[in-house]
């Protein structure tokens, strides 16, 4: 099929703004670090048939170190990351997250420079400022937006560092992942993420009522919802999009999320829209296919 590459990366992208909308929701009574564990294990659980499936095994032969630094990219992206990213999304929303999560495509490319000697063009220093500019003109509070610039401002730092450990765990495994399945890469991650937030909860001082807010009354549908979506099959999906086309026009397709986000979250969530955040989503946008295609 002509462009299946092309449609996936879009698909993946409508899921994952699906997910995001429903962990908004599951935020309100669950906390980010049990949701994120329980996500991870879903997902964790339905890749083992996935895998079988496709005739992949976990005891595939690899390079020496190649699961140590897929697992610890887990632990950085998944455990760390993920669980950051949860804390932004109840502080800002999930339209303002969406715009700042955009922060990703330039923290990779930069880092992919500064780390693998990758190239680093004009356009894409061009599409950074716009994200950049996006986020500033997108949460810069004068009236219209419904939350506290100490809540906007925490909500921000957390989404840059979500979004640094989310490149740091890709940049640091992308060698590896021309050598081996994208689906075995995807389940040592998820170990590596469930291992570190096993570790978080155990030695957590409030770890009783971070467990009992799992089985808040009325947060279930969310929760297995968006874990569905969001954890395994958005993650499938998006994939499968890397596969059947280019990286850089499957990453830049990806982050059309940002506008599915927007949209869902106005119609679903009842946020606000206003020209702050519409020009912060367009910004955002275009800023991310520079930094995709340049």
């Amino acid at each position: 099929m002509q462009y299946l590459g092309e449609v996936l990366s879009v698909l993946a992208a409508i899921l994952w703004a699906f997910a995001v909308i429903l962990f908004k929701k599951s935020g309100e009574t669950v906390h980010p670090i049990v949701l994120n564990l329980f996500k991870n294990l879903m997902a964790m659980v339905l890749f083992i048939p996935t895998m079988l499936m496709f005739g992949i095994s976990l005891t595939t032969k690899m390079p020496e170190g190649y699961y140590s630094i897929l697992f610890l990219s887990g632990v950085i992206g998944i455990g760390i990351g993920d669980t950051i990213f949860l804390i932004s999304l109840n502080l800002l929303g999930a339209s303002l997250t969406g715009i700042v999560y955009c922060l990703y495509s330039p923290f990779t490319i930069i880092l992919a420079y500064l780390w693998l000697g990758e190239s680093l063009t004009n356009l894409q220093i061009f599409g950074a400022f716009l994200i950049v500019s996006a986020v500033i003109i997108a949460t810069h509070k004068k009236g219209g937006i419904q939350i506290s610039r100490e809540r906007i401002l925490w909500g921000i730092l957390f989404a840059v560092i979500a979004n640094i450990a989310f490149a740091v765990g890709i940049v640091m495994i992308k060698p590896l992942l021309l050598k081996s399945p994208l689906l075995l890469a995807a389940e040592v991650r998820l170990i590596g993420g469930i291992i570190a937030l096993f570790l978080i909860l155990l030695f957590h001082p409030s770890r009783k009522v971070i467990i009992r807010s799992l089985i808040s009354k009325g947060s279930w549908y969310y929760t297995i919802t968006g874990s569905f979506i969001g954890a395994y099959l958005a993650m499938i999906v998006w994939l499968s999009g890397m596969k059947y086309t280019q990286v850089s026009i499957a990453s830049a397709l990806n982050q059309t999320n940002t506008v599915f986000i927007f949209i869902l979250a106005a119609i679903i969530l009842k946020e606000p829209i206003d020209w702050k955040r519409s020009i912060g989503v367009t910004f955002a946008v275009i800023g991310a296919f520079f930094v995709s295609l340049g």
